[in-house]
């Protein structure tokens, strides 16, 4: 499976041509993505038939800005048609922030839903995914380490080992590189998350179609 980052509906558009299979639509990737707003969602939910899986952010870094503000926003995109979502609130200690968590949640009963890379900026990643694991979600996004996929390696073989058992699938992404997906997939992984590897002018500039195309056929 893989996943493109979209900040657009002409996004949506390229990453569907190109043959993706899932979208994470996000704002701001100067803050690492932020909740997108509601007439973005809405133009790409219009561009595509793909999954849009929808971040729910409200500032940079692993703590929530403000519960209650992700709690509306919750809402409200789910009004306008969000059905999958992406969340990940730690605590000062590096914990999952359970309660944080929990609370922005409740607004998405029946949502599926991906817990994002606040995972790798946990205090033990291993640690934290069997407590992800009982908040529900079915998709965890990992590299490893908050320096990347590649010094994440040990630990992202170990989570793959780990994803049936858990019930929850092993999404890869954060620098990574075509030539670690082979190597990745030897060891069970199957979901690929991929931004600027498919944008040619990098942040600034689209999704490449072509682009797109070439890991959709590594995956």
């Amino acid at each position: 499976m893989l996943e493109v980052i979209a900040l657009d509906a002409a996004d949506a558009e390229a990453a569907q041509a190109g043959g993706a299979h899932r979208l994470e639509l996000v704002s701001d990737m100067a803050s690492d993505g932020l909740t997108p707003p509601p007439d973005v969602l809405r133009s790409v939910l219009a561009a595509t038939d793909l999954p849009v899986r929808v971040m729910l952010r409200d500032a940079k870094g692993f703590a929530p800005g403000s519960v209650d503000r992700l709690r509306r926003d919750a809402a409200a995109l789910r009004e306008l048609g969000a059905t999958e979502f992406v969340l990940g609130f730690l605590t000062a200690s590096g914990e999952v922030d359970e309660d944080a968590c929990t609370a922005v949640l409740a607004e998405l009963d029946g949502c599926r839903w991906t817990f994002h890379r606040a995972l790798d900026n946990s205090a033990d990643p291993l640690a934290s995914w069997s407590v992800v694991a009982e908040l529900g979600c079915d998709t965890v996004l990992a590299s490893g380490s908050p320096k990347g996929v590649a010094d994440g390696l040990p630990v992202l073989h170990e989570l793959a080992a780990r994803q049936s058992e858990d019930g929850m699938l092993l999404l890869v992404g954060g620098g990574l590189k075509a030539e670690q997906v082979a190597p990745l997939r030897a060891v069970g992984a199957t979901g690929f998350h991929v931004g600027s590897a498919v944008r040619p002018s990098g942040w600034a500039g689209p999704v490449d179609a072509e682009a797109v195309r070439a890991w959709a056929n590594l995956v």
